[in-house]
């Protein structure tokens, strides 16, 4: 299948978008109620067990998967870093390309006489670059070996200069050598020896050459050659012992490099033979044979060839050439014969050298390359004569690769249409199948290969770029090759792809348009130092067309606007160019054009739209006014509601870089204030904020942390006026700061110079404004001590520069709560932002985690508590101590000794206006976790600013593989289909099983130091998780009695975890904690030991009613929608979509009263049912309009709250369990309109908690008492579970929770 078929399977179901089970059947849902109201009051009490078999298993097994996406894997441990432009990737690019300026030619034949250390056999090899010399004078015959063997050279390096000495001196040489160093200045001298004329060299390394009068010879040391050439050089040597001068080459370098500094030469050494050998003599052979093998290698190898193959009695040498064609034209039979010639050559090399040298070798310079492609070929057919070619760096042994078959059948294809080509010169030669099966074979490997072999064909891909009948399917199986993961990339790049690709940007053909977004979607997902090659040669406006292109996919737009952002990523050119080209407004045009939660929107379309621009204007003014001018926050403000977490993130972002940060270096000299006025700009600017309000309380730590960054920006742009409005919103009411404190001594002593500042009055402006309470962003629920205190004004800090125009007073204060909420945040990454950005304008935490009462814990080791600043305790005052009984840790260690005191948590912060010196000091009181190590200088405060992360994780998605599916799906759908058949079976058993009486005991009995306050039984494995009053979890294997994990949810707990949940059961589950205060976190691998990862953490209530002080929320979750229902001191139940990570809406209670009690149907989605602490009981459907389906009051007789409250087991979403704390239990169905049909009086005045098993028919009650009952749905009591004693004779506490068998 072609790439682009596969990328359009792949992209037609990725845009399919599934809409989650909890719309289904909502019209028949409607009709069950309806015919259910209307059933006889005697049919209510029936129970809904006898139909159960008869429905569909499916209601049991939730398709829906939450929380497991690329956002979610250990988001609070590390950050994915974007392409880099250092490290493993530069090994791919030549560190400086080389050329060969200069050839110098030496040739020493002395025609007609013989070298006294050489005895001829007859006949004997004569030719010299297929010159006879004894077939002309021998003055006339040297000039015209010397002139051919130039022509020869200059095919493979035209634009060299060549000069050539005859039979020469010792002075001519040195001549020579100095004349072409001297030319070719730093570029690399190529010096090719033919000593066929003189004795062999000498065993100290010195070749021959004459005298004058041609009576002596003369040895030339090669110390003295290397001296005159220098570096960088190639030598060629062609003479027998050849061997000889290599040795001694090396034996130079090596004692130069230890009397030197270390540095090593380049130089290069191609040599015929061995030390010991002597070269060819058979008149089989030219008497140059190494020459012609690296001169002229098509016909030294057809030559060769035609003596060893079928056809040798039918070619003569002659016809050999007469090879109609020109070598550069692949379209000739002598081009794809030099063109195959290349393919196999550079694909033996490829295989059999290390990468470092085939990079030095075969693509750093063009001679170099071309001359070793043809050493291969020389060692080949030397080899077949007894006679071993060398070189220096030596290579391994390739004569005897495989390669050489395909050669050898590609040359016989060829060589066998020679004769009807030469007889009829128009005829049409028919192409080799050489590339097409090469292409095959690349193909097979991509649907069996794996990482630990790398595929040999890999080169002859890059040879078949260069010709159009090959080059779609090359592109498409290089593309899937790239897909394979980064190693493939480094590959690629390795091998030398790049200048292809790079040159297929200029071309117009629509077909290779999608293939090569691809490609280079994978190249700039390893590689950011690409983006400077792209923006030279233009390239970008090759995305921006395609961006701007309707014809393709959105994900493949979607790439093309990733492989953008990349080329502006911190690149000034790129962002000038791609503003030019008008990026800005086709990335607009089309965010405009999106319908924001549209099926046919593609997320990933509009997340890089928005990364794309957010790079575009990062840190560039003139970006940014364009952007300002185009309405740009009001295009992306719609964004901000987008289902998708990434693309939320990615909005703000963009949103966040549109701020002024209040730095004139970085304006290039752009007159922002002329072109953009100020109130248009201070416009944008309330917008941008508003909007990025809107979202500081989302459902997903990756929007939230782009909110935090965003506001750093805004904050740091707007510091002196946001202090001033810290200050106000932060003086503490003066009564009750002294009344809290129980030694009035202590005031004068620790609080008076605070006083006598100035900055602490009596009475808060905003205390009663109603920005506090009430507000989306106020949460007093936590009795945990902050401390912070405001910075006076200075001006002489790095951050009191002139700042921007400033907002209106609200919009600041507004903006100060939203930093403190984001620094409360239950999510410690978040909260870690948050603080940062508090120290901005003076705000400093310095609360330590908390001793957790009973000291060590059962079965864990003891451990001093580490001062931890994960977050800031939640509290109504920064200066509410909490009586002081909390110890605090300072950051910075006390002047004084410690000492007991009221007032330790409070100091005064040094804030960011110090002077650079003072970054590091101990007593600064800016830790470097805080601000970072980097000290200040003028321009570099901007260093101070955190930086986003969205980019980063978002480029993390072209790494992976985007056209196959991952390789365990296969095995998580086969844990799926197990966990499924395991779950109906115990079903079906719960359904079908009788209900008896309680006999067993309790078999397993384990001491918590803390009262656990609720608990959570697996359903697959033998695994019960508790939580206590402290927030630690617990995970234990009952069978073995053994504690497999245990951690702390959260580092500063209030009242501990009210509800614990399995979300995704029936996959790889994770457990999601949710405390008294509302906080959601969710952790996966919980029961490996020290290996838990939080997954995702939010606030599931928001604005809690007035005057509440503490809240204790109550919460649900529903597998079956992906809903999260949370309430409690509220006016609304919340609604979250876990999947979304989004708040859907709030569904008002319809009651003045609070909730108590929540519980969501696990069958029917979307369904759920509530307890007031008025008694009342009343059951929602969001799927309804008026979400109300109907209410009751069942607990009259003693109006207490609802403790408990659940769904009778089965599919009747009718049949309701309430109990309330007078102790009476009530069944109820829904359509009985007049009260409950059943009673139980389980307790009297004391129940406390309420279980109803999910299948089985039974339900179980607990008290203050010490007791717990177990009910049938008829009313009978099948047993109580009282204290079981033991040797240890201890008493349990009253009963906090139940937890029911899954």
């Amino acid at each position: 299948m072609a790439l682009g078929d596969l990328m359009a399977s792949r992209f037609s179901q990725s845009s399919v978008v599934v809409v989650s089970n909890h719309l289904d059947d909502s019209a028949s849902s409607h009709e069950d109620v309806d015919l259910g109201l209307q059933r006889r009051d005697s049919e209510t009490a029936s129970s809904s067990y006898g139909n159960a078999s008869t429905t569909t298993s499916m209601a049991y097994l939730p398709q829906t998967v939450v929380l497991c996406e690329l956002r979610h894997d250990a988001f609070e441990a590390s950050v994915p870093t974007g392409p880099t432009d250092s490290g493993l990737v530069s090994k791919w690019r030549p560190k400086d390309r080389m050329k060969t300026g200069c050839v110098a030619l030496v040739l020493c034949l002395n025609i007609s006489v013989d070298p006294p250390d050489v005895i001829k056999i007859s006949p004997c090899a004569r030719m010299e670059c297929w010159i006879d010399p004894f077939s002309m004078v021998p003055q006339k015959a040297l000039e015209t070996i010397g002139k051919t063997l130039s022509s020869q050279y200059e095919r493979w390096q035209p634009r060299a200069r060549y000069k050539c000495q005859l039979d020469p001196t010792v002075e001519e040489v040195k001549k020579l050598c100095t004349t072409c160093r001297r030319y070719a200045k730093s570029e690399r001298v190529l010096f090719h020896y033919n000593g066929h004329g003189v004795p062999k060299p000498t065993a100290n390394g010195e070749i021959w050459v004459f005298n004058r009068s041609y009576t002596q010879y003369i040895p030339l040391p090669i110390s003295d050659l290397d001296s005159w050439l220098k570096t960088p050089s190639i030598y060629v040597f062609d003479c027998s012992a050849a061997g000889m001068i290599v040795n001694a080459f090396i034996e130079l370098h090596e004692w130069s490099a230890s009397s030197s500094s270390g540095s090593t030469k380049d130089t290069i050494l191609l040599a015929a033979c061995e030390a010991h050998e002597t070269l060819p003599q058979s008149a089989e052979f030219p008497a140059d044979v190494f020459t012609s093998c690296l001169t002229t290698p098509i016909k030294m190898a057809l030559r060769w060839f035609c003596t060893r193959s079928l056809l040798r009695e039918s070619l003569d040498y002659s016809l050999i050439d007469k090879i109609p064609g020109r070598p550069n034209d692949r379209k000739t039979l002598l081009g794809e014969l030099n063109w195959i010639f290349t393919a196999v050559t550079d694909t033996i090399a490829w295989n059999v050298l290390p990468h470092d040298l085939f990079q030095r070798l075969f693509r750093q310079d063009l001679l170099v390359a071309s001359l070793f492609r043809n050493f291969l070929l020389a060692e080949r057919i030397m080899r077949s004569a007894n006679c071993s070619p060398i070189s220096y760096p030596m290579l391994p042994p390739t004569h005897q690769h495989h390669m050489w078959d395909a050669w050898d059948m590609a040359a016989e294809l060829c060589l066998s249409q020679l004769p009807s080509l030469i007889e009829d010169p128009n005829s049409e030669f028919q192409p080799s199948t050489f590339f097409t099966e090469q292409l095959t074979a690349f193909e097979v490997w991509l649907d069996h290969g794996s990482e630990h072999k790398t595929p040999e064909q890999l080169p002859i891909v890059l040879q078949v770029l260069l010709s159009q009948c090959h080059r779609f399917r090359a592109l498409v199986l290089l593309g899937r090759f790239l897909d394979m993961g980064t190693w493939a990339v480094d590959l690629a790049l390795s091998v030398g792809i790049f200048p292809y690709v790079l040159k297929l940007l200029q071309t117009t053909t629509q077909e290779l348009c999608q293939i090569l977004v691809f490609i280079w979607t994978k190249i700039l997902a390893l590689d950011k130092s690409c983006q400077v090659d792209l923006v030279k040669d233009g390239g970008h406006t090759y995305f921006i067309r395609f961006l701007d292109s309707m014809e393709a996919y959105p994900e493949q737009r979607a790439m093309a606007a990733f492989v953008l952002a990349v080329i502006v990523d911190g690149h000034r050119r790129g962002q000038e160019a791609c503003i030019e080209a008008g990026l800005i407004h086709v990335c607009l045009k089309h965010l405009q054009c999106s319908t924001p939660n549209d099926a046919q929107t593609e997320p990933l379309f509009l997340q890089w739209l928005c990364l794309c621009l957010g790079k575009l204007w990062e840190d560039f003014t003139e970006a940014q006014i364009i952007g300002l001018q185009a309405d740009a926050p009001a295009i992306c403000a719609p964004l901000l509601s987008e289902a998708q977490p990434e693309v939320r993130a990615s909005a703000v972002f963009a949103l966040g870089t549109l701020l002024d940060v209040g730095f004139n270096s970085g304006r290039d000299g752009v007159g922002g204030d002329e072109e953009c006025d100020d109130d248009e700009k201070l416009r944008a600017e309330i917008s941008i904020i508003r909007s990025l309000l809107s979202v500081v309380s989302d459902g997903s730590p990756l929007v939230r942390a782009e909110v935090a960054v965003a506001l750093a920006r805004f904050t740091f742009g707007h510091n002196k006026h946001l202090k001033s409005i810290a200050a106000a919103c932060w003086k503490p009411q003066s009564n009750s700061l002294l009344n809290s404190l129980p030694h009035g001594s202590i005031i004068s002593s620790q609080i008076g110079p605070l006083l006598r500042d100035g900055r602490v009055s009596s009475s808060s402006p905003l205390a009663n404004s109603g920005i506090i309470h009430g507000s989306p962003l106020s949460d007093d629920s936590s009795q945990h001590s902050d401390s912070g205190i405001l910075n006076d004004g200075l001006s002489n800090g790095v951050i009191n520069h002139s700042g921007p125009k400033p907002l209106d007073n609200a919009m600041y204060s507004q903006c100060v709560f939203a930093i403190c909420a984001l620094a409360k945040d239950p999510s410690p990454r978040i909260a870690s932002l948050g603080r940062r950005v508090l120290s901005i304008i003076g705000i400093e935490q310095v609360v330590a985690k908390p001793l957790k009462s009973g000291g060590g814990r059962t079965g864990e080791p003891m451990t001093s508590p580490t001062p931890n600043l994960a977050g800031l305790a939640r509290s109504s005052s920064w200066f509410d101590m909490n009586g002081g009984h909390l110890p605090l840790t300072f950051r910075t260690p006390p002047v004084s000794p410690p000492r007991s005191s009221y007032l330790t948590g409070m100091r005064r912060v040094c804030s960011l206006e110090f002077r650079p010196h003072l970054m590091n000091s101990p007593d600064s009181g800016l830790a470097d976790p805080l601000l970072g190590s980097r000290g200040i200088s003028g321009a570099s405060d901007r260093s101070f600013l955190p930086q986003s992360s969205i980019y980063n994780w978002s480029c993390g998605h072209f790494s992976k593989p985007l056209l196959t599916a991952a390789d365990d799906s296969e095995e998580v759908v086969a844990r799926r289909e197990e966990k499924e058949k395991i779950a109906l079976e115990q079903i079906a058993k719960c359904q079908h099983s009788g209900v008896s009486k309680l006999n067993n005991q309790p078999s397993w009995y384990t001491k918590f130091e803390t009262v656990t306050k609720t608990m959570l039984l697996q359903p697959f494995s033998p695994i019960v998780i508790s939580a206590d009053e402290n927030e630690r979890i617990r995970v234990w294997n009952y069978e073995e009695a053994t504690l497999l994990n245990s951690f702390d949810s959260n580092d500063f707990p209030d009242k501990g975890i009210s509800k614990l949940c399995l979300v995704n059961e029936l996959d790889d589950s994770l457990l999601l904690a949710a405390s008294s205060d509302g906080n959601i976190r969710v952790w996966k691998d919980y029961a490996m030991k020290g290996k838990q990862k939080m997954v995702t953490a939010f606030s599931s209530i928001h604005g809690h009613k007035p005057g509440v002080r503490s809240l204790n929320a109550v919460v649900d979750w529903q597998q079956q929608s992906g809903y999260l229902y949370a309430s409690g001191e509220i006016s609304s139940i919340m609604l979250w979509d876990l999947d979304k990570e989004q708040l859907l809406n709030p569904i008002p209670s319809s009651s003045d009263c609070s909730i108590s009690a929540l519980c969501a149907s696990q069958v029917h989605g979307g369904q759920f049912a509530a307890g007031f602490v008025d008694g009342s009981v009343r059951l929602y459907d969001v799927r309804t309009p008026e979400m109300l389906v109907c209410a009751t009051r069942p607990h009259t007789q003693k109006v207490e709250r609802v403790v408990g409250i659940g769904f009778q087991p089965g599919l009747d979403v009718s049949k309701i369990v309430s109990a309330s704390q007078a102790g009476d239990i009530q069944f109820l169905d829904i359509r009985n309109h007049r009260g409950a049909y059943l009673t139980i009086e389980a307790h009297r005045g004391s129940l406390t908690a309420l279980a109803v098993h999910r299948h089985a028919p039974i339900i179980a009650s607990g008290s203050a008492k010490q007791l717990i009952k177990v009910f049938s749905l008829e009313g009978e009591q099948l047993g109580t579970i009282r204290y079981y004693p033991t040797f240890m004779a201890q008493k349990i506490g009253s009963v906090h929770g139940i937890v029911p068998c899954a």
